[in-house]
């Protein structure tokens, strides 16, 4: 085998260039000029990376504070119903994801938007006369977060705004600001059960504004929008020709005096992508299954965003198949038991919680009509010793070993979030070292006064 020897016309590191001949047994081959630089290793985050942002993270890992020891942890601050035990899913639903394992039948590659048996289950579950749905309307995502990042990835480009509720999901936020999108937040209002600003809500858009996102049922306020709110929310998205994003992973989690309505079943010209999973009605956020649904009846969006939405989906080539297998089985066969008895435990919770909570002197708990969560108001003015919401729960889990999570996560201090979903024992427990605390702290108009002049 012939032997090579590289041969460098120059002297020492810092000649400016250099002749590199390759030389083998005689013959000489030239490799012309190269660069006289000295590599060295230059890795840099992106500068995506380094624009994503998760506040509820970056609060919540600022928390250096230890539960007392005394007292058992009681965590009410994430919001995933499976973590205590006591809400699994139906049996239906597993035996549906088994049956597709021991098949064989979907381990490989799915389409990118999914099997189009599975979109057209979808389809036929949520279609109905004033909101009709085919299977081409149906985009399924690795849960609901990827659906609202396709959503407002193909909606929004960098530098154009959305328009995000306060207290919102922290995610949106992540997500547009990860992409170069602004982020506007208008106000919901707890004095009307969470209802939106409207005036304020048409004051933010202006010709960058790309979408809206309307959070019904809501996370973090556990809020139900009446149909005619829906209404005059719809009124100004046509006004302002804005469309929506309609994040209803919470769909049909309403409790029984209230009515859920998916918004693109009262919109005559509005384009909606709508954005729901498995997660939370089912209880299996863990298995990632999510879906998109195109609502655009004046045909706005055309096949310009039809397209988008399938070219952003081939960046990770669609969800799980061995729960889209499952998908059909898991929407045709639940149960409606299931789904009651899951509600009646949350309204169970919520009543628990929101009466307790209501009798502790410096607290206002908001009536929740859904979802899994009650937001609760702290009037500082009676807790002057704390410096707003994060000081609070911090406090209360160092003193009660209750975690509750801090509104300034969801861009509304002062306020604390309670996770519904654990054991009517451990919300009560929770509850009264709540109450313990509170009295403890709780300083009335002279004696709040008095600790402000001490300061």
């Amino acid at each position: 085998m012939d032997s090579y020897l590289i041969q460098v016309n120059g002297r020492g590191d810092h000649a400016p260039m250099r002749d590199v001949h390759l030389k083998s047994t005689g013959n000489t081959i030239s490799l012309g000029k190269a660069k006289g630089r000295k590599p060295r290793w230059a890795v840099r985050a992106s500068e995506m990376s380094k624009k994503t942002f998760n506040p509820v993270r970056a609060i919540v890992d600022s928390m250096k504070v230890e539960p007392n020891p005394k007292k058992a942890m009681i965590s009410l601050s994430l919001g995933d119903p499976t973590v205590f035990g006591n809400l699994p899913t139906n049996d239906e639903v597993t035996r549906a994801v088994k049956e597709v394992l021991d098949s064989g039948q979907c381990n490989g590659y799915a389409p990118s938007v999914g099997y189009q048996s599975c979109r057209e289950a979808v389809a036929a579950y949520y279609n109905c006369p004033e909101a009709p749905l085919e299977a081409q309307d149906v985009i399924l995502t690795s849960g609901c977060s990827q659906a609202i990042e396709l959503a407002l990835a193909v909606l929004a480009n960098p530098g154009q705004n959305i328009l995000v509720p306060r207290p919102g999901f922290s995610l949106y936020k992540t997500l547009a600001l990860s992409m170069g999108i602004e982020v506007k937040l208008y106000n919901l209002l707890p004095e009307k059960a969470w209802e939106v600003d409207l005036e304020h809500l048409e004051s933010l858009v202006d010709e960058k504004t790309a979408c809206l996102i309307v959070n019904n049922p809501s996370n973090p306020c556990g809020s139900v929008f009446s149909k005619s709110h829906l209404q005059e929310i719809l009124a100004v998205a046509s006004r302002q020709c804005v469309p929506i994003l309609a994040d209803e992973i919470y769909g049909d989690m309403v409790f029984a005096d209230c009515k859920y309505e998916p918004i693109a079943t009262l919109s005559t010209n509005v384009p909606i992508l709508s954005c729901g999973g498995l997660a939370k009605r089912w209880l299996v956020p863990g298995w990632r299954m999510g879906w998109i649904l195109i609502h655009d009846r004046r045909d706005i969006f055309g096949n310009e965003i039809r397209d988008g939405l399938v070219r952003l989906s081939q960046r990770i080539l669609g969800p799980c198949t061995l729960v889209q297998g499952a998908l059909e089985r898991i929407l045709r066969r639940t149960p409606p038991e299931f789904y009651h008895n899951t509600l009646s435990i949350l309204k169970s919770n919520a009543d628990l919680c929101y009466a307790a909570l209501s009798a502790i002197p410096g607290l206002k708990p908001v009536q929740p009509s859904g979802a899994m969560y009650l937001m609760v108001e702290i009037e500082m003015e009676h807790f002057p010793e704390f410096e707003n919401d994060v000081e609070f729960t911090e406090r209360l889990i160092s003193e009660q070993s209750v975690f509750c999570l801090p509104a300034t996560c969801f861009e509304y201090p002062n306020f604390f979030r309670v996770v519904i979903t654990v054991s009517e024992e451990m919300i009560l427990e929770a509850c009264s070292r709540i109450q313990e605390f509170c009295e403890m702290h709780y300083q009335g108009a002279e004696g709040a006064q008095d600790l402000e002049c001490d300061k």
